[in-house]
């Protein structure tokens, strides 16, 4: 499977990844990659968790343009 993931620094610098299509499914490193593989392991565990509890396993999601 494959999942359009954010990544952003937050104020201490640390990483911060998230996956939109699993609501709840965050995670971090110190550094861009260690935050990018630490994301495939919270994202195989949110989805197996949804499976145990008959959730569906994404949520839609949709990009959308503005004017700015």
């Amino acid at each position: 499977m494959r999942f359009v993931v954010t990544l952003d620094r937050d104020e201490d610098g640390m990483y911060v990844v998230e996956c939109p299509a699993i609501p709840g499914c965050v995670s971090q490193g110190k550094t861009e990659q260690e935050a990018l593989e630490n994301i495939k392991d919270a994202i195989r565990e949110c989805l197996e968790v949804r499976a145990e509890r008959g959730m569906p396993l994404t949520v839609a999601t949709h990009e959308v343009d503005i004017t700015v």
